[in-house]
């Protein structure tokens, strides 16, 4: 099967957030998106990109992102005029530039969309996912004991089973004790964003201390380049290490596995690259034996589409924190994300089984700007 893409439109959105999220990294209270459309001779489709405002997660960030798409990759997509095979192929041709992972997942999001719906196949079973509904989980950032004991109580009330607390140096073993006492059965697993050092011995008595709580994960403690602290963190801690930051590619992973530097990876398939990059990182983990959680990246209803189809890949055995539409948009980019009995619908539409919803998206939109092959 051949495409020809025959345009590319570039638009940036702003987003409010439902409740503000603090995190080692700073405070998100707002959501800058970028979003690209293809038309392609097969039908158009949709991708999110979801580098955030600013490059405190990774490098990328969305309006460098929003630049790169438009100077570059989609530049280079269009240009010739030839025809791909698929996706995949596409992915091929923008290889010349390097990394821009989450600009170029937007893409390959857009062109899988328009890909599938032309062949009235959904993106889960693409991927080969192995379940219709996947465990949500909710997220809870930094703060006050107090603070992050009223906030899981909250989301604990909504329905989750399931709960992740950010922390940092300073805001993490008094908080997660009280959360701990207040909740005792509840699957409880931290976050630091890479915010400890492994060479400071006050951020490894606090990782100690955390190893005592019975958490479901510690992930990324150290940064995205300690894979050596990371494999000794691993080795002396009871509670599994994951990582996130530091896995980026499949030679991240490799890097990762020689070492032991985790015991799982939390996967989210705009960091990686896309969808079919985040499948080959799922096989290699699944051969390894290495525990897999979904993460999510305050993504609108169209990434969150794209993270269900991945989460409900066979190898995901540790709690992720996909949440519903409304803890994070109201409205949402899209038709809502409905909690369901503590669980997300995996889509079952052909493409990635979700669209902008006209009006949302019109009121949302700051820019946009479309690009024609020629």
């Amino acid at each position: 099967m051949a495409v020809r893409v025959l345009a590319v439109e570039l638009r940036r959105l702003e987003l409010e957030l439902v409740r503000s999220m603090s995190t080692s990294g700073g405070t998100h209270a707002r959501r800058p998106v970028v979003l690209v459309r293809v038309e392609t001779d097969l039908g158009a489709g949709w991708g999110e990109c979801e580098a955030l405002a600013a490059p405190t997660y990774t490098e990328e960030y969305a309006d460098g992102t929003e630049q790169i798409l438009a100077q570059w990759l989609v530049p280079m997509l269009l240009g010739g005029g030839r025809e791909l095979e698929d996706s995949a192929d596409a992915m091929r041709a923008l290889e010349a530039v390097k990394g821009h992972r989450m600009a170029k997942a937007a893409l390959e999001m857009a062109l899988l969309d328009a890909e599938l719906r032309d062949a009235g196949e959904s993106l889960a079973k693409r991927l080969g996912a192995t379940r219709r509904e996947v465990a949500a989980g909710a997220t809870v950032g930094t703060g006050s004991p107090e603070t992050v004991v009223a906030a899981i109580a909250e989301a604990v009330a909504a329905g989750f089973a399931r709960v992740k607390c950010k922390i940092a140096p300073g805001a993490d073993v008094d908080p997660l004790r009280a959360v701990r006492a207040a909740f005792p059965d509840l699957e409880l697993s931290v976050d630091a964003n890479g915010a400890y050092r492994a060479d400071l011995t006050a951020d490894r008595i606090a990782l100690d201390a955390l190893d005592d709580l019975d958490l479901v994960a510690i992930e990324q403690p150290f940064e995205a380049d300690d894979l050596v602290g990371h494999a000794e963190l691993t080795a002396r801690l009871r509670t599994p290490v994951l990582l996130d930051e530091s896995v980026k590619s499949l030679g991240d992973l490799e890097a990762v596995l020689a070492l032991h530097a985790c015991d799982g990876v939390s996967v989210k398939p705009a960091r990686l690259g896309g969808v079919l990059a985040a499948r080959r990182v799922h096989d290699r983990c699944l051969a390894a034996g290495v525990h897999l959680s979904a993460g999510g990246m305050l993504e609108t209803g169209l990434g969150r589409a794209v993270s269900l189809a991945v989460a409900a890949l066979p190898g995901f055995d540790l709690p992720g924190d996909l949440g519903p539409s409304d803890r994070y948009f109201a409205p949402d980019l899209t038709v809502a994300h409905v909690l369901r009995d503590g669980m997300l619908l995996v889509p079952e539409t052909p493409g990635i089984g979700a669209e902008p919803v006209a009006a949302v998206l019109e009121e949302a939109t700051v820019r946009s700007t479309t690009y024609r092959a020629g």
